[in-house]
């Protein structure tokens, strides 16, 4: 069996990195998978964005080395390593800026764009009003709780509701010993989602709690998780 020649290896390791960031993004976001052809033209597109980055970096190291610290001469290891550490950044960077909203908040405020980050106008909805929820099921049954999961996309998935109370007209009945309710996406119809206790990003990692609308959560049968 021949092995591959140095030039196809060259070329791998060349392109690699767009495709180690391509799949940082696939896994880290909610976006619908693309079709072949487009997934190899992203990661071509993340392969051209990490060399220019590795080009400046080179840049400016060697000018520091020259005028500030010296460093070891820059050699393809370095510059590999490089394309590898600037790969993984920008896919993470990518993966936090859809899933956030932060970048294209900015660019509708100077009105460069009017559309969001997020993969459909469902997952925004849920990304910007994490909280309570009323499930209207089929069968006209009503669930309330604590969204603590949603599906990605309305028609697969499922909800994990934590506090789950049945509502019947202005009764709710409690589920009492149940922990998590999982309810599949394909049997909601409707769903309502209540005034947040807590204003979040997507990802949860940062709250701020207010005290009146705690409180009206605490009355209205339980906290967040």
């Amino acid at each position: 069996m021949d092995l591959p020649s140095k030039a196809i290896i060259d070329v791998l390791t060349y392109l690699l990195p767009g495709f180690i960031t391509a799949a940082l993004v696939y896994t880290l976001t909610p976006a619908p998978r693309q079709i072949p052809f487009e997934r190899v033209v992203q990661a071509l597109i993340f392969t051209f964005l990490v060399q220019v980055i590795v080009v400046a970096t080179k840049v400016t190291l060697l000018w520091a080395g020259a005028f500030v610290v010296p460093f070891a001469p820059w050699t393809e290891d370095v510059a590999l390593t490089w394309s590898f550490v600037w790969a993984v950044v920008l896919g993470l960077f990518v993966a936090w800026s859809a899933n956030t909203d932060r970048i294209h908040r900015l660019l509708r405020r100077i009105g460069i764009t009017l559309q969001t980050s997020y993969s459909s106008e469902w997952y925004g909805a849920f990304c910007q009003n994490r909280g309570f929820v009323v499930l209207h099921l089929k069968g006209e049954r009503r669930l309330f709780g604590w969204a603590e999961e949603w599906p990605s996309t309305p028609g697969t998935g499922h909800f994990v509701v934590v506090q789950g109370e049945w509502l019947d007209d202005d009764r709710r009945i409690e589920m009492k010993g149940v922990q998590r309710v999982l309810v599949r996406a394909e049997d909601v119809e409707m769903v309502e989602l209540m005034q947040p206790v807590t204003e979040e990003v997507c990802n949860g990692r940062s709250q701020s709690t207010d005290s009146t609308a705690a409180a009206a959560a605490a009355t209205a049968g339980g906290s967040p998780r």
